[in-house]
């Protein structure tokens, strides 16, 4: 008999926000990415979802959508600080979240120089309008990231024709091991020149300097990019636990680049038709084991500060959902949730701290509320328990509320 655990993550589909929004990231106190999608879409229906339990979790109706008799639901709330999608998978996979630290480039470029000289690496040091940057081995810029939330991570950017990526990545790590921020985002394309690179150098909020990522050319062939978190330890993550007690895991879409997975399948994906699709052949294909599928057309959606655009991708998960229920046996669970909301009317194109749905659907099992988690680790563990393997680092098993 068929064993699989699905966990479908529509990334950035807060359903309101935590009660810590107002200290933590003032401004988002207000923030509620579907209650601001139906305020602009009222007629919006989404029948799988619906069905599975959203409305509940949302915790009231809409003109199109009501709650559902049959549903298993709850929510989950944050427990690493923001609203992240790296950290939020990583929490998500059962990592406890260590509470990162911010700072602009500036302040660490020194210590940051210092340490990759130590360690036998050429680093020149760029000074623009009292902020530096550094280029380092004549081809990598290490430098502030312009688009997360500032002061919260630095990119290491490389043209891969001058430098294969690995020793690219390899300048990243040590910079990781002297800075405390949420991460250190290491990328490069092929076709590009470190012309390109100079080109994209913007200063934002007079305290940032960096290489604007999609003026650098690097998206555009030859794309290859690593996250290094804050705090993060794979070895205490579901796929890796899983992988190493010989039960297969598959990483569809973006938490294919985010999230480690060496003795996996990882397949990166954006198109919210196709990343679907790709998930429906996993559970097709999968006779035991773990599937885990990001959504990020909806995040995108939410930066675009649009809710008919997020609507458009909802309802296009909403039918994938559908044919991956088709797909599902007696022995099998399928988790709906997200990692952070994205609220598009906010008035900002940054994510936003809010709770997010849990739903989840088993065969012969229905009307269970598992109330509100208190970390989307809770996850991770119930896909360790469901295995009978050991259990993450952080989280606690929701199985046995179901029953």
């Amino acid at each position: 008999m068929k064993k699989r655990f699905i966990v479908i993550v529509l990334d950035g589909f807060g359903i309101g926000a935590m009660k810590d929004a107002r200290i933590v990231r003032p401004g988002d106190e207000t923030a509620n990415t579907l209650g601001s999608i139906l305020k602009d879409c009222p007629d919006m229906k989404l029948p799988v979802l619906e069905r599975l339990g959203l409305m509940n979790a949302f915790g009231r109706e809409s003109a199109a959508m009501k709650f559902s008799p049959s549903a298993n639901y709850g929510r989950c709330e944050l427990m690493h600080y923001g609203a992240d999608t790296f950290m939020g998978h990583q929490e998500i996979m059962g990592t406890l979240p260590i509470k990162p630290t911010a700072h602009p480039f500036l302040e660490k470029a020194e210590e940051v120089s210092r340490y990759l000289r130590q360690n036998g690496h050429d680093v020149r040091v760029i000074e623009k309008q009292g902020l530096k940057y550094l280029v380092v081995d004549r081809y990598a810029t290490v430098a502030d990231n312009l688009e997360a939330d500032p002061g919260m991570c630095y990119n290491v950017t490389a043209p891969l024709d001058l430098m294969p990526f690995e020793e690219e990545v390899e300048i990243a790590r040590l910079v990781r091991e002297v800075v405390t921020v949420g991460r250190v985002i290491v990328f490069g394309g092929t076709g590009n020149t470190m012309e390109d690179l100079q080109r994209a150098e913007e200063i934002k909020l007079g305290n940032y300097i960096g290489i604007a990522s999609a003026k650098s050319k690097s998206y555009e062939h030859g794309y290859q990019c690593r996250h290094l978190g804050y705090g993060v330890d794979k070895q205490v993550q579901a796929p890796t636990i899983l992988t190493n007690a010989g039960v297969h895991c598959t990483l569809i879409g973006k938490v294919a680049d985010i999230v480690a997975n060496d003795g996996g399948e990882s397949i990166s994906c954006v198109p919210t038709e196709e990343v679907m699709r790709l998930t429906v052949q996993a559970v097709k294909n999968m006779e035991k084991g773990f599937v885990c599928t990001n959504v990020q057309e909806t995040d995108l959606a939410g930066h675009s500060q649009s809710a008919a655009a997020y609507r458009e991708v909802l309802e296009t998960a909403d039918r994938g959902i559908g044919a991956v229920l088709e797909e599902m046996e007696a022995e099998d669970i399928l988790v709906v949730m997200a990692d952070h909301g994205n609220d598009p009317n906010i008035g900002h194109s940054r994510h936003t701290r809010e709770c997010v749905p849990l739903l989840i659907y088993t065969r012969g099992m229905s009307g269970r509320e598992i109330g509100t988690r208190k970390t989307l680790s809770d996850v991770g563990a119930s896909v360790c328990s469901f295995f009978g393997v050991k259990s993450t680092q952080n989280g606690t098993s929701f199985l046995e509320d179901l029953r």
